[in-house]
């Protein structure tokens, strides 16, 4: 009769193996993964600017104001858009030490204020100093 109790192998997990198995497994899952560019369920088509760059600074100001239905003033004064840049050109050269503030009312429309900008490069002025306050509704 055998009396000696043999003794076991305790199973031994390749852990080695293992790690190498994990790591080429991760990066066929980081190739073969495709990354989708977020998408806006709404079609927007945005008007570009060819002035905008910068932040604004703070000083004594003339107030070009766009109301909501797209109607300017400049200075208080009632103003066609396509006349903006001999304007802007005109305070630039009368008021060098003054700035421009442009104040639009919420509901005013994006392209309008596009054209804005567009007529201050125009016209010489940094639209980074041209500060813009939305009026808001009560």
């Amino acid at each position: 009769m055998n009396l000696q109790v043999k003794k076991r192998r305790r199973p031994a997990v390749p852990i080695i193996t293992l790690i190498d198995i994990l790591a080429i497994l991760l990066i066929f899952f980081i190739v073969t993964t495709t990354f989708k560019e977020q998408q806006s369920l709404l079609d927007i088509k945005v008007p570009q600017s060819s002035a905008l760059d910068g932040a604004a600074t703070e000083s004594s100001r003339i107030t070009l104001a766009v109301s909501a239905e797209g109607v300017l003033e400049l200075d208080g004064k009632p103003l066609d858009i396509d006349a903006l840049p001999n304007a802007l050109r005109s305070i630039k050269v009368r008021f060098p030490d003054r700035q421009l503030e442009l104040k639009a009312d919420e509901e005013a429309p994006l392209g309008v204020l596009i054209e804005i900008w567009d007529a201050a490069g125009a016209a010489g002025l940094k639209v980074a100093d041209l500060p813009l306050r939305i009026l808001m509704k009560p």
